[in-house]
């Protein structure tokens, strides 16, 4: 019996691949186990090679693995690409249509099932998903019956006939690949999971989960890989809670009926990647200069330009943090787990309100796309606050305005809706006064600029850095941000078997910078490796221009499009250590 098991499924893009990965992971995660699922996919509606690989386990996990155990596969291409992850002595499944083979070199045992041949004797080729399904999941020893309960779920809109159609070339697959492998691989046998209620959903679906139970009640946005699926979620969610989303011409319209609906007291949000995020500049440095409420949700892919849109980067940072013209107070967050991303977007919301700035929250796709377990979410953590939101104002008397722009001991001014009796106030883009009118007066400017931009001297985000430590002088300091995370917990166990002790900072709060909480674990470290997805490293940039240390920090770089693996972490800190 094994612990943890990989399983991946590849094809070409409309194949069915997609629907296969989730039925399959769907089951699993109705046994109870721990998955973590990486998509790598083409930037096409159909074609191109596609696979989706899941990690299975008994416990918590939050890496994808570096070896393979089963290979689905509907071509040979599917084999020739992904085989040598194989470890030895693993499994290819493969369409026996194509006549597969194993590439020279790989100890792999090949099952070649008439996948197409037994979905088309069924009444249709669309069902050959469904047969290697069930040829993988009988190898595993799993029973069937759960199995089919997810065809059930996948299925049961169209009908009960679609159903029985579906489980029966489940169980063809399945009884075809037992008679030829003589019964389940014992290898391959799971330990039995604890069966406990989990949560199984990709970021941006605890995203969208996470703006509604934030009060959010409006998205704006235009779609664009990798956030389209916030928008997809919240299009079916939010009008059961009395909101909707309105799909905008473009980036611009959307973020700025996004701050015109925040300027009319109604917690609204938009969310897109790096070629929208450029877009939306100009308007961001609007929210500033009127102190208007605004959250963002930036899921960062390969750039620059169109890039590589289904690919992971993180490569954004630079221009979250110093894209705006001028300068303006702003907040940017980076959620690295499911569960940050469902809490995450109710700090976002509540800072923005509170301090009346925008809000960036900074994903990558590998978060934004990659489906994980995670435990249920508490909802009695949820705490709404909207800040100096003043729903009686003063009665005015004569031409006085409300002091919408007032200066502060903290630089927070009150805010009022429109609407409010005696709440009367300009609102421009340029500079103004007190109560919003424009105004060029020198001393005012500078009253006005040091008001926005000391703002936020006393913020702190529930969890600005979050620290995994094995000593008080570690070899290694480990620092990553987004999802990197449990890619560099995997490598520091590895590392741990070979005497070397690290300690782990993910910096959760990008800007304003949390150096001061970050400094005591650089200055005890032997040695500091920067872990990131980008070719520039930024968060390493970041960090020596705040904290310093420069000569401790090493970065260990990747930007090819795909994320990081556990065993290229463990190798390349080795070497440092």
């Amino acid at each position: 019996m094994i612990s943890q098991l990989s399983w991946k499924i590849g094809g070409q893009q409309g194949e069915g691949v997609e629907s296969t990965d989730r039925i399959f992971s769907t089951a699993l995660n109705r046994l109870g186990y721990y998955l973590y699922g990486y998509r790598h996919f083409s930037s096409r509606i159909k074609g191109g090679h596609t696979n989706n690989k899941i990690r299975i386990s008994t416990k918590p996990i939050r890496a994808i693995s570096d070896d393979l155990d089963i290979l689905v596969a509907f071509d040979q291409e599917s084999i020739d690409l992904n085989a040598h992850e194989l470890r030895k002595g693993g499994v290819i499944v493969a369409d026996a249509k194509f006549g597969p083979t194993v590439p020279e070199g790989i100890d792999a045992r090949l099952f070649a099932v008439p996948i197409t041949k037994m979905a088309e004797e069924l009444g249709t080729s669309l069902m050959k998903n469904m047969v290697a399904s069930g040829a993988s999941w009988a190898l595993l020893g799993l029973p069937l019956e759960v199995f089919n309960k997810a065809v059930e779920e996948e299925f049961g809109r169209k009908g009960p006939a679609i159903v029985e159609k579906n489980i029966e070339a489940v169980k063809s697959g399945a009884e075809f690949v037992l008679e030829q492998a003589g019964g389940p691989l014992d290898e391959f046998k799971l330990d039995e999971a604890d069966g406990k209620q989990k949560l199984f959903m990709i970021g941006n679906e605890a995203i969208g989960l996470g703006s509604i139970a934030a009060g959010c009640r409006l998205m704006s946005a235009y779609p664009i890989t990798p956030a389209s699926e916030i928008m997809e979620y919240l299009i079916k969610k939010l009008p059961k809670f009395g909101g909707t989303v309105v799909q905008t011409e473009d980036e611009i319209a959307a973020v700025t009926m996004a701050i015109g609906a925040n300027y009319a007291g109604v917690r609204t949000m938009t969310a897109s990647a790096g070629p929208g995020l450029s877009l939306m500049m100009e308007a961001i440095g609007l929210a500033g200069m009127t102190e208007t409420p605004l959250v963002i949700v930036n899921t960062q892919r390969g750039g620059p330009s169109t890039g590589l849109p289904t690919k992971q980067e993180q490569s954004d940072l630079n221009a979250m943090v110093y894209g705006t013209h001028g300068e303006i107070p702003k907040v940017v967050i980076a959620p690295a787990s499911i569960e940050d991303c469902f809490y995450d977007m109710i700090e976002a919301f509540n800072v923005s309100e509170q301090y009346q700035v925008p809000v960036i929250v900074m994903t990558d796709l590998q978060l934004s796309l990659g489906k994980q377990s995670c435990e249920p979410l508490d909802y009695s953590k949820v705490q709404i606050s909207r800040g100096k939101l003043v729903t009686e104002p003063p009665a005015l008397e004569g031409p006085e305005l409300f002091k919408r722009y007032e200066f502060t001991e903290d630089g927070i001014s009150p805010r009022v809706l429109p609407g409010e009796k005696g709440g009367l106030h300009h609102v421009t883009g340029v500079e103004h006064d007190e109560v919003g009118r424009p105004s060029e007066n020198a001393v005012n400017r500078q009253l006005m600029m040091d008001k926005r931009l000391n703002k936020l001297n006393n913020l702190s985000i529930r969890e600005a850095i979050r620290v995994d430590a094995q000593g008080e002088t570690p070899d290694l300091l480990i620092i990553g941000m987004g999802s990197t995370g449990g890619t560099i917990d995997a490598a520091r166990e590895m590392l741990a078997q070979d005497g070397v002790s690290s300690n782990h900072v993910t910096v959760r709060q990008i800007h304003p910078f949390p150096a001061d909480a970050l400094a005591p674990y650089l200055e005890k470290a032997k040695k500091v490796v920067v872990i990131e997805n980008n070719a520039t490293a930024q968060l390493a940039g970041q960090i020596k221009m705040y904290a310093g240390f420069s000569e401790k920090i090493e970065s260990l770089l990747k930007y090819d499009g795909n994320p990081f693996l556990p065993l290229e972490v463990y190798k390349a800190c080795k070497e440092l250590s």
